[in-house]
């Protein structure tokens, strides 16, 4: 079994790598949005709850652009009930992966929610679309995660090739869009999966957030699944200080992203705030993927793109941003996981920094949660995701197995 898992991941590695460090720009080709057909389109009626299933179809799972790499997997593109921020019933799709072997350890096949890291705010950057078209850089962990025999769910989130600006960094809508992935994948029935089999929840960088805030909202919202555990990465927990560290820096378009998606999540109307360049600038982000972002807007400071020269930053402490920040915080007001959880960062990390993971582990420990946080010294924020991964596999096969969980809070 060993033996496999290596040879599997030997021959995607490389991919992969490629990928995460933005050599596939061609996902920002709007040719992409138009591959799923109908799919993605807005329901006519909903389901009555979350999780509900809207419609299904199966696809391929490649690993590369080419599509010359199958995944090892049965694959079904999925449209599910979720709410929004307000609690509005909203359509969002995902995918659910089946792994072509059976399942060899005890018990029903366990479920992995996996979150996506920043994929960019156009609809043809929905992991589902992506996965389809070999181009979704995360393709080789969620083929990890198949090799060790899970199924897998990955969510698309609000916005993200259905109708809307995705809500990037919008916390409570990003967590339940997980949560009823979860439930959606137990509803399909090609994929076999029982209500009260076991899951877990995985994420770094965007999807670290993402997970953690499903973490923190799983025992009041979806208190019937059966989450065993939680892994969260580099995890943006506090937005005020990620974003002084992104406004001129290489990852500008991350800020970019976050000022569109919480506006968006909160029906605010920035364009008060904005030049005419902040405009176009905001415009053009709408409809790109991180690669095409990353490389027509490096370095950019938001004071260039403010009415009245102010960088965003300035802004924050005022309202209504000040509130919808506060709400944004992970581990505040008393939040935790009632699961065993692992948060992973890299002291060198070049987009979260490494206090702002830190501190929310510190919060959760102080709320009483399970938490074991593991640092790494991998250069960048790419490389603190691929150091990692072993660990974040180890607790998870840990987690299905039964196996006692221990926190180093004590360390904090």
């Amino acid at each position: 079994m060993q033996l496999r898992h290596r040879n599997l991941w030997n021959r995607v590695a490389r991919v992969a790598v490629v990928a995460a460090l933005g050599a596939t720009a061609a996902v920002a080709s709007p040719a992409h949005a138009a591959e799923a057909g109908d799919f993605y389109d807005t329901p006519a009626s909903m389901p009555p709850n979350n999780g509900d299933i809207i419609r299904s179809e199966a696809f391929t799972f490649y690993l590369d652009p080419l599509k010359t790499l199958r995944a090892p997997a049965t694959a079904y593109r999925i449209m599910y009930r979720s709410t929004d921020r307000a609690g509005t019933p909203i359509a969002v799709t995902g995918s659910v992966l089946i792994p072509t072997a059976q399942w060899k350890g005890s018990g029903p096949r366990p479920l992995v929610a996996y979150a996506v890291g920043t994929q960019g705010l156009g609809d043809q950057c929905a992991p589902s679309r992506q996965l389809a078209a070999g181009s979704e850089y995360e393709g080789v962990f969620i083929s990890g995660l198949l090799a060790r025999g899970y199924a897998v769910v990955v969510t698309d989130y609000q916005g993200l090739g259905t109708e809307g600006v995705h809500t990037y960094m919008s916390r409570e809508v990003t967590g339940r869009a997980v949560l009823d992935s979860i439930r959606a994948a137990q509803r399909l029935s090609p994929a076999e999966l029982p209500a009260a089999g076991p899951v877990a929840i995985t994420g770094y960088s965007q999807g670290g957030q993402a997970a953690a805030a499903a973490a923190e909202l799983a025992a009041s919202y979806a208190p019937e699944l059966n989450l065993k555990g939680v892994v969260a990465g580099a995890v943006p927990a506090d937005l005020a200080r990620v974003a002084e560290n992104l406004d001129g820096s290489l990852y500008f378009a991350f800020l970019g992203y976050a000022v569109a998606g919480l506006a968006a999540s909160y029906n605010i109307d920035i364009s008060h705030y904005l030049n005419a360049r902040g405009e176009q600038v905001l415009a053009d982000l709408e409809g790109q993927c991180t690669p095409e972002s990353l490389l027509k807007y490096p370095f950019v400071r938001s004071s260039t793109l403010t009415r009245d020269g102010r960088p965003v930053t300035d802004y924050l402490d005022a309202e209504p941003f000040k509130s919808v920040l506060a709400e944004q915080v992970i581990g505040a007001d008393g939040r935790r996981p009632n699961v065993p959880t692992l948060v992973t960062h890299s002291t060198l990390d070049d987009v979260i920094p490494y206090e702002v993971g830190k501190a929310m582990a510190k919060r959760w420990c102080g709320s009483g949660a399970k938490v074991r946080f593991s640092a790494n010294l991998a250069p960048t924020h790419v490389g603190g995701a691929l150091a990692s991964y072993p660990e974040s596999f180890a607790f998870l096969e840990a987690r299905f197995a039964g196996l006692p969980a221990a926190s180093n809070c004590w360390l904090l």
